[in-house]
């Protein structure tokens, strides 16, 4: 197979699945793992697709919109330990809003593990997940608004009953985190449903793998000025973790899955 069909193949699995794994590629076209990163890194080139620790996703287009499906078999293993990390800063008995993403999503699995809580969600796949009529100490509000491609309830609903919401901990999964932009989405309505959900909150606590740094949505939702936590996997490089840092943001670094978690929180 010549570079240029491998190269066609490598560019229609990302549209379809808007990311797709080097180990995948190997086994589809039968050729080497140094071969495909060479096909990668020439696609990246001509901003074709853009290159991850791993494998590629989609090309940089700040109003471009992943569906939660796609989203969802991006870096999982990463979401996972993000997931498990951040759900250990969330103390039994409080207040926790929950944001859309598949990385929230990822969070909101871990939750269910923590006594009485109430949880305020813009993700319907979020409320069904932790609805359970068994469980009495565990409370879970859905806003309105209109769905996006994310699958977020946003707009004047969502922000007018998030208007008078008060939570102890905000959970919020983002698009894209830039040094200079902050923290960003490409749904205009988005942004201002998850900027409602920060003034909701006392703490903010960003869950975002490392392919979300350097990318830059349409619309920004908060400078990183106001994150109090982000919560990110291993392989951030560490010009990145000094940067986000700088910022005053407490960056917590997901240990991998072989290694023990930090002492949690929650009871």
């Amino acid at each position: 197979m010549l570079a240029r069909q491998r190269q066609d193949l490598i560019i229609q699995a990302v549209e379809e699945h808007g990311g797709v794994r080097v180990s995948e590629l190997v086994a589809d076209l039968h050729v080497s793992d140094m071969t495909i990163r060479r096909d990668i890194e020439a696609l990246a080139d001509k901003g074709l697709v853009r290159k991850v620790h791993g494998g590629a996703t989609r090309a940089d287009r700040s109003a471009e919109e992943p569906g939660f499906t796609a989203k969802s078999e991006m870096n999982p293993v990463q979401k996972s330990e993000i997931a498990r990390t951040a759900a250990s800063l969330i103390s039994a008995g409080s207040s926790v809003a929950v944001s859309a993403g598949t990385t929230a999503y990822a969070v909101a699995i871990e939750l269910r593990a923590i006594k009485r809580l109430t949880v305020v969600t813009n993700s319907p796949r979020v409320a069904d997940l932790l609805n359970d009529p068994t469980r009495d100490d565990l409370l879970v509000v859905l806003t309105g608004g209109v769905r996006t491609p994310s699958d977020a309830l946003a707009g004047p609903v969502a922000n007018e009953m998030l208007a008078s919401t008060h939570v102890d901990t905000l959970i919020l999964g983002v698009h894209g985190i830039d040094l200079h932009a902050g923290l960003t989405t490409p749904n205009l309505q988005e942004a201002q449903t998850n900027r409602a959900l920060i003034k909701s909150a006392k703490r903010i606590v960003v869950v975002a793998d490392h392919t979300k740094w350097g990318i830059i949505g349409l619309s920004t939702i908060a400078t990183l000025d106001k994150v109090h936590t982000l919560v990110t996997d291993a392989e951030l490089d560490e010009d990145a973790r000094r940067e986000i840092s700088r910022q005053g943001v407490n960056l917590i670094v997901a240990p991998r899955s072989e290694e023990p978690l930090p002492t949690p929180v929650v009871s």
